[in-house]
């Protein structure tokens, strides 16, 4: 599903910018029998309960290929219909009721995520159908759900790049786009966050190291176990400074060493950030991401969401940089839009 989608993609962003506009076509609406069917999960045991199998060498054994399209459509933030309420204040029925209501609504929408002449949004194109979320939100702590305040010098470094982009508009020059635009990372926990296509992760194990590869951009995280140091603080990287230990059947990973050039919801440069990944069940892992930047927020907050083991849905190539149309069109079509208004270059 996910090589499909990406070649669909990058087909479209392929296509020449046509002189002369087709009239459009109205998609037509997605039946729910129509949409594919998921891999059955195997029931979660009590949590805490459950022992994964182990590697040769003796650590829990969570290698494999991983999807979180599950988690598509959760809220990142607590809703305010769940005002005063914590994530185990949702009952497991009402959860299931939300789920259903999501699933409903994601089918209704997706005709419309569609702008090209007679499209449907064909079903192989999206790995969002049917997501049967964990939760009813992704921010865990603090318990109101919501991301802490920021600091004020985080909000003087947000006025601070908004003052350096005045007057420029979204597209004057490639550096106007993101990092993700340019085929050079998603940053972290960026990668791993659920997008409508693209959402496959593999995880590999070998003694003293875990790599996570990610398949949008194709970004590779090698994590030693070594508890060793981190990088001198002169280094900086787009996916930060990573290393892990095992705490029981928990990898935990602590990475720092980020630059400022891959800000996660405004972080700063010396943002800490502590994964840890628990396996619930033979096919699910818990994904908790703990963000630790005092030059940008209050305090520290979690958030969470589940990983899906399919063997199904392995990684597969992402070309980016080999054919980022998308990114020249994107160019060519500000240096239009300005032409038109007398003001090309």
């Amino acid at each position: 599903m996910a090589l499909r989608a990406a070649l669909a993609l990058c087909a479209l962003l392929a296509t020449p910018i046509l002189a002369t506009a087709q009239a459009p076509q109205r998609a037509q609406p997605i039946a729910a029998a129509d949409v594919p069917q998921k891999k059955k999960l195997a029931p979660l045991p009590p949590r805490g309960t459950y022992v994964p199998a182990r590697t040769p060498w003796g650590d829990p054994d969570i290698a494999g290929d991983y999807n979180n399209s599950d988690e598509s459509g959760v809220p990142f933030e607590r809703p305010e219909a769940f005002a005063g309420r914590r994530l185990q204040d949702v009952a497991p029925q009402e959860l299931a009721k939300l789920v259903e209501e999501r699933q409903r609504q994601t089918i209704e929408r997706a005709p419309a995520l569609s702008e090209f002449p007679g499209a449907t949004s064909p079903m192989h194109w999206f790995e969002n159908y049917n997501a049967v979320n964990s939760r009813a939100w992704l921010v865990s702590d603090p318990p109101d759900g919501k991301v802490p305040p920021q600091t004020a010098e985080a909000q003087q470094r947000a006025a601070a790049r908004a003052a350096a982009r005045k007057g420029r508009g979204p597209a004057d020059s490639w550096e106007d786009r993101s990092l993700y635009d340019r085929c050079i990372s998603r940053g972290v926990p960026g990668s791993m966050m659920p997008a409508i296509y693209g959402n496959s992760y593999h995880i590999h194990q070998s003694p003293g190291y875990v790599t996570i590869t990610y398949e949008m951009v194709h970004d590779t995280r090698v994590i030693p176990l070594d508890r060793g140091a981190h990088l001198s603080p002169a280094i900086r990287q787009y996916v930060g400074d990573a290393r892990g230990h095992w705490d029981g059947n928990t990898l935990v990973v602590e990475t720092t060493n980020f630059t400022d050039k891959t800000p996660y919801r405004g972080s700063s440069d010396q943002l800490r950030m502590v994964e840890r990944f628990t396996p619930l069940g033979p096919d699910t892992v818990e994904w908790s991401v703990t963000l630790d930047d005092p030059h940008t927020w209050a305090r520290p907050w979690t958030f969470a969401m589940n990983l899906t083991e399919d063997e199904t849905q392995p990684p597969f190539e992402y070309a980016c940089h080999e054919g980022n149309y998308g990114l020249r069109n994107i160019l060519a079509a500000a240096r239009a839009e300005e032409a038109a208004a007398g003001g090309g270059r």
